[in-house]
Order: structure tokens, then sequence, then C-alpha cells
């Protein structure tokens, strides 16, 4: 597949009029080819008339259609082979292992939801029959059903090009729902984004759906997803990313006129609390296992641990000396993009100068950091 650098909007590709964005080679600070040209407001409002238009026709076709298409989404990931692979490793530097496992991950989500659709139990249909002879007024039948909201607006995650991304579970859980969905692909890894949207844009075509089921914008800065929390369009908003980022979103829907859901996974410090008793029985393996999980997709995954709390006394300092060891033994890797590297950068240099805080341990320094300077 060659990349184009466009927007899908519908059926259509277009190139943005805003200013050009590259991805990052994190590895080398280098600028990726080809450029991918941001949109605007007016792209966003094309794309949610689109989605609008397709909503009604969407949600009535047969579940048995709307499962093909997932179907067909996840066909068409696979279709895409070593280059989609070979491309988000260029991106994102994450290895060539994690991201053949994400895409599996990924094809499985789009996969179960099928699976989902095709059986209809989510509806959860129900029907109380009528009672015509009920006093002292006859009573019509009740019927309850799930229904979907309407167009949803889907943010890509940074650490997670496939799954938490373009036809990640966001967008699998909308359109299996039957709602359109339009992605703003994270600018780290906007080829990727490219490859997949293609896969999606081709499976709306191959089974004669509404050309608004899905869309796919570019763009920097606020402007696109202030534009898409705000558009009246938009029912929903599913969000993977900074605590920073997923706020003003919720800022931004919440100010509408009619307030719209925002579901979002916005980041956590993820304490961990060290009981007297497991930490006095077994300080030196709860240390190795709080370390491998710190640096765990180089200390960019939700889970890591980020707060350590536990009571002064032998086992802790234990606990910190094998903890400050099993750092030492980890060498550098590189981070998704030069952005977080320096926001990392920034943070322990921080840290480093407070008065409270000791530095136990540090990773090989005859492996620094793989991120050159560079362009966020």
């Amino acid at each position: 597949m060659t990349l184009t650098g466009n927007m899908l909007i519908g059926a259509q590709a277009v190139k943005g009029a805003g200013a050009p964005l590259h991805a990052i080679d994190p590895a080398r600070g280098e600028p990726l080819q080809p450029a991918f040209h941001a949109g605007d407001a007016e792209d966003v409002a094309r794309a949610a008339e689109l989605a609008a238009a397709a909503f009604d026709p969407y949600r009535a076709a047969p579940l048995e259609t709307r499962a093909q298409f997932l179907e067909s989404i996840a066909e068409g990931i696979l279709a895409l082979g070593d280059a989609l692979i070979e491309r988000t490793h260029l991106e994102t530097g994450l290895p060539l292992a994690r991201l053949q496992g994400e895409r599996g991950r990924t094809v499985g989500q789009l996969r179960l939801f099928a699976r989902v659709v095709r059986d209809g139990y989510f509806l959860d249909a129900t029907i109380d029959p009528a009672q015509p002879e009920r006093q002292p007024l006859p009573r019509a039948d009740l019927r309850l059903a799930q229904v979907p909201l309407g167009p949803v607006a889907v943010f890509g995650a940074s650490n997670f090009p496939l799954a938490f991304s373009v036809a990640g579970g966001d967008t699998a859980s909308a359109l299996a729902a039957g709602c359109p969905v339009i992605v703003k692909a994270h600018n780290a890894h906007p080829g990727t984004a490219e490859m997949v949207g293609r896969v999606i844009q081709q499976a709306v075509a191959r089974h004669g759906l509404p050309e608004g089921v899905f869309s796919l914008l570019f763009g920097a800065g606020n402007e696109i997803g202030t534009a898409l929390a705000t558009h009246p369009a938009i029912t929903a908003i599913g969000f993977t990313g900074s605590r920073r980022g997923g706020l003003a979103l919720v800022a931004a829907a919440n100010a509408r006129p009619v307030p719209i859901p925002v579901y979002a996974e916005m980041s956590s410090i993820n304490p961990v609390f060290l009981l007297p008793a497991a930490l006095e029985a077994r300080a030196e393996t709860i240390a190795k296992g709080f370390v491998e999980s710190l640096v765990l997709g180089v200390g960019q995954f939700c889970t890591n641990p980020g707060l350590v709390v536990g009571i002064e006394g032998p086992a802790l300092e234990r606990f910190r000396q094998a903890a400050g060891q099993a750092v030492q033994a980890k060498g550098a890797a590189t981070m998704l993009t030069p952005g977080i590297f320096a926001a990392y950068s920034q943070g322990e240099q921080a840290l480093a100068g407070h008065a409270s805080v000791a530095t136990l341990g540090r990773g090989e320094a005859s492996r620094p950091a793989a991120n050159a300077a560079g362009p966020a």
C-alpha cells in the first residue's frame, strides 16, 4: 500500500489544508515520508455530516451485515502483512514481536465484536405483553432494546498504535453497536493510521454501507479535537491518552447545550502498597516484580506503577536495595516519540533536584536511550 498523507472523509481521500505533519522515527529522530496535512473545522463538519447521514441506514442494516463488516476489517488488517508491522515499527520504535502480538489483539477484538453482533444478545431486547383486560384501563405492550447513540469520535492512543487506535477497541465497539465513527489519528503514527483507515474505508464500500460510517482525520494541536467534541452530530467520544487531553475533551463535551459522554482512559499513578507481612517474607521478589512492571513498554503502559507506599523498617530497606539493583541491570530503550522522551527527561531532572528525593538506581549508562533529539 502506497501512503498518500491524505485524510479519509467518507469515500474520499482528502488532502488537508493545514501544515504538513511528519511521523518521526523515534530511534533516529528523523522525519518519515510522506507528509500528512492537517485538517480543519470544515473537514470535521464534512465528516460529521456524512456520519449523521449514515447513522440511520447503518443502524438499520442487518446484524449479519454488521458482523461481516467487522470481520472484513480484521481480514484486511491481516492482509497488509509485514508492511503494516514494519511501518508501525518505524513510527513507534516498538519491537516487531510486540507489534505482531498487538495486531493479533486488534484482529481478535474485531472478530469478538462480530460474534457479539451476530448473536444479537447485546440488544437486550424484551417485550412485556399487552394487558388489554387490565382495569381500570388496558395497557399496551412495552418494548425495550439497546439502541446506538449516534456518530462517535475516537482519538487514537500513542502507546498502542493498533489495538487502541484507528481500528482498536473503541472503534470496534462503536461500529458493532451501530454507530458511525470518525477517528482523529494520533500524530505519532499517521502512516499506520492511513494503512488501517484504508482497510476500513474499503470494507465500508465492499458491504454497501453508507460512506459516512467511517472517516479518518489528521491534525495537530487542539483544533480538530475541539471541533469534534463540540460538533452537534457527535454523540459520544472514545479517548485513550493523557489526563490533560482527556479532561480538555470532557470540558468541551460538558459545555455543549446537550452534554455527551466521554469514555476516557487518562492515566493513573497506579499506587503499590507494600504490606508488612508480605514485605518481610519476600521483599526481594516483590522488588524484582515491581521493576519489571516499572520498565514494561519503556514505562509507557497505563499499568506501570508510579507510587510505592510502605512502612519504614528493615524489610522496606531490603525492597529499596533490591529494586535499585534490578533497575541498574536494565538497559535503555527507545520511547515512542522524542516529545515523550523530552518530557520524561525534564521530569527526571526535576525529581533529581528535589531535596527529599534519593536516587536508588539508574539503568546501564553504557546503553543510552535510543531517542535522538528531534521534533515531537
